[in-house]
């Protein structure tokens, strides 16, 4: 059963003013400020093989809140790298080696804003980073448009596990803005711009570039003897923009684009689309497929000349020009029956009554809903709640009369209170609904 969810408050109607605080999409939720995290508990096994390389390992996630202004988490993660890199293969042997990363962040949620802060540490043999992070997000014009901006900063301290002399660092700072946009009560919108900057030490510290024993005599073979060198400093920027579209038996659909460019000449090109279904009461299935393309920097080659050939020489692969396809697919199942997350809390938030609605097709949807709001909303009276910021109460009722609801419309129009549902029995839906093909449950005057 999908649900939305509207705050209603008690405000004449013979005023011209109904307001409507809150409005969510519980398929799109998470990207609202309104509401804090749901509270949950994660164990993940991840495993990645290609290249040359092994990577596998857990991930545990823990995350709680009040239900009122603050939400803590914490995560644990663990990459555990096995054979060589295609670098490794053609210079070195083997190796194996584990990172390590903690993090925690902290949510606080205030009206319509929301801030987070966090902090991630991640330790390996050779390489030790610190991230910080801040953002703030702000809902406004009913919660239909999510504004948000973050700031992250890290330092990361990096060593060899070949040369102990070798020690030096790295800066990485990050600024980012984003805005969500509900289009309709099936459509949503998400907008965002991501600014980097990187100082310091920017490349492989074990990473050789191949070079040409004879320039004048390219049979002559080649060696590994030359270290890249990268430039100290990198800008990149990113827009992205990305559609999700709730289809009419609960699925969703998923569609997105990213461009990214940098001062190291790449160019870089992002699209996908994903498609979720529910199957059956607690599995979801997920379908997803990515396109990938990008230039390459304007000092990478895969076999230069000379040592000296250039200022800055680098033979990254992921420096290259290169196009990527990949196809995904997900299958998840809820062990615990608990849908009803972001409903409790924005029940518990709110100083009026809340009424939630929207695919709520039989009676014991409504005895399901009744346990976590005030009320429940069903047929064509929920579309015209969604256009009451919009269009204002007299337009908004007027498409309501001609969405199958009219009769709901003129009983509005004509009662001295907007009114607010309480939950209701089974047995007792179809004797004391007062609006047809509207609300369920009895007015309170």
């Amino acid at each position: 059963m999908e649900v939305a969810v509207a705050v209603i408050s008690r405000i004449p109607v013979g005023s011209r003013r109904i307001a409507v605080s809150l409005f969510l999409l519980a398929s799109m939720s998470t990207l609202l400020a309104g509401v804090l995290p749901e509270d949950r508990a994660d164990a993940m096994y991840h495993s990645y093989d290609g290249g040359g390389v092994t990577v596998d390992g857990p991930s545990y996630l823990v995350r709680k809140g009040d239900n009122k202004n603050f939400s803590v988490s914490a995560n644990y993660y663990i990459d555990s790298i096995s054979s060589a890199s295609i670098d490794v293969v053609t210079q070195g042997s083997a190796y194996n080696e584990q990172r390590n990363q903690w993090s925690a962040g902290v949510d606080y949620l205030h009206a319509d804003t929301s801030m987070t802060a966090n902090y991630s540490y991640s330790d390996e043999s050779d390489y030790k980073a610190d991230t910080y992070g801040f953002s703030i997000s702000q809902s406004m014009f009913g919660d239909l448009t999510t504004v948000a901006l973050g700031y992250s900063r890290g330092n990361d301290d990096i060593s060899s596990n070949v040369d102990p002399a070798f020690d030096d660092t790295a800066d990485h700072q990050n600024y980012h803005v984003s805005l969500s946009q509900v289009l309709s009560k099936n459509l949503l919108l998400s907008v965002n711009y991501d600014a980097v900057t990187d100082e310091g030490f920017l490349q492989n510290p074990y990473r050789n570039i191949r070079v040409l024993n004879d320039p004048d005599d390219p049979s002559a073979g080649y060696n590994f003897n030359t270290p890249e060198t990268y430039p100290e400093t990198r800008t990149s920027n990113a827009i992205s923009a990305s559609f999700m579209f709730y289809l009419p038996y609960r699925a969703a659909l998923k569609t997105g684009y990213r461009y990214y460019t940098d001062d190291w000449d790449i160019d870089a090109h992002t699209a996908d689309l994903a498609y979720t279904h529910p199957l059956w009461d607690k599995w979801i299935f997920e379908l997803s497929y990515r396109f990938y393309t990008q230039t390459d920097a304007e000092f990478y080659g895969d076999l230069f000349e000379r040592p000296d050939q250039q200022n800055f020489m680098g033979r990254d692969k992921e420096l290259s020009e290169f196009t990527d396809h990949t196809v995904g697919f997900a299958l998840s199942y809820e062990v615990l029956e608990n849908g009803w997350g972001y409903l409790d809390k924005v029940s518990a938030v709110s100083e009026i009554p809340v009424c939630a609605g929207f695919g709520i097709r039989q009676a014991s949807d409504v005895a399901a809903v009744g346990a976590h709001a005030a009320g429940a909303i069903v047929g064509a009276l929920a579309a015209g709640l969604l256009l009451l910021p919009w269009l204002g109460a007299p337009r908004a009722l007027a498409v309501l009369a001609l969405t199958n609801a009219a009769v709901g419309a003129v009983v509005l129009l004509l009662l001295s209170t907007v009114v607010v549902v309480e939950p209701l029995a089974i047995n007792d839906v179809d004797p004391v609904c007062p609006l047809a093909n509207g609300m369920v449950g009895e007015p309170i005057r």
